[in-house]
């Protein structure tokens, strides 16, 4: 039987999607879930949380989705660089979604056929990072160690790459931040949350497709 609370909260989905689809906002990282649940007060946060996860999704200010947890079926992944999205399929079935920050100019995350070749949860890049005295204060951010000769008395940190996920050479899908549009210097940046799950949902070997 379908409660009052239930539907109160059913009601306001229709009314956030609605608003959501017709703003170009509606892939900006903006607060909007929060803000217009606060405008019903905690006894529509309550009711929300217990709408099912295909409908809390589209809540999700990032544009993220998931509902892989209750698929079944053989992973891949597909990369539009065009969207600047990821998408995880099960047995060809849509199963989850998240923004991305691919390679920019010059960096470019190049399309074509690729599988999961190489896993590491606490990765570390061993191109760019900073270098730190001893201290550990950074010197210099965001360089290249091939390019950026290192100041004396200083050492190499590579950029942290959790939940990373090798497709090609030295790019992968890792947590990273995402500025809105293609910022890396090749791999494929997602937010913490969604990385964590791409990396738990896809062994070794699932295919990844990237796509202009």
């Amino acid at each position: 039987m379908i409660t009052s609370r239930l539907l109160s909260a059913f009601l306001l989905a229709l009314t956030v999607l609605a608003t959501s689809c017709s703003s170009p906002e509606y892939y900006q990282p903006a607060p909007r879930y929060g803000e217009n649940l606060f405008r019903y007060g905690q006894q529509g946060m309550q009711a929300a949380r217990k709408l099912p996860n295909r409908v809390m999704s589209l809540f999700r200010g990032d544009g993220s989705f998931w509902y892989a947890d209750e698929m079944r079926g053989r992973p891949s992944i597909r990369i539009v660089l065009s969207e600047q999205m990821v998408y995880l399929y099960k047995d060809g079935h849509l199963a989850g979604g998240s923004p991305i920050s691919s390679g920019r100019e010059g960096y470019d995350t190049r399309p074509g056929r690729y599988k999961v070749i190489e896993k590491d949860i606490d990765h570390k890049s061993s191109l760019y990072g900073d270098y730190e005295d001893m201290h550990g204060n950074v010197i210099m951010t965001n360089i290249d160690n091939r390019k950026d000769r290192r100041p004396p008395g200083t050492r190499f940190e590579g950029a942290k790459m959790y939940y990373f996920m090798r497709i090609y050479g030295a790019v992968g899908m890792h947590q990273g931040y995402l500025p809105g549009y293609a910022a890396s210097h090749g791999c494929i940046r997602l937010p913490g949350h969604m990385a964590e799950k791409f990396y738990h949902a896809c062994p070794m070997g699932t295919p990844v497709t990237v796509v202009r």
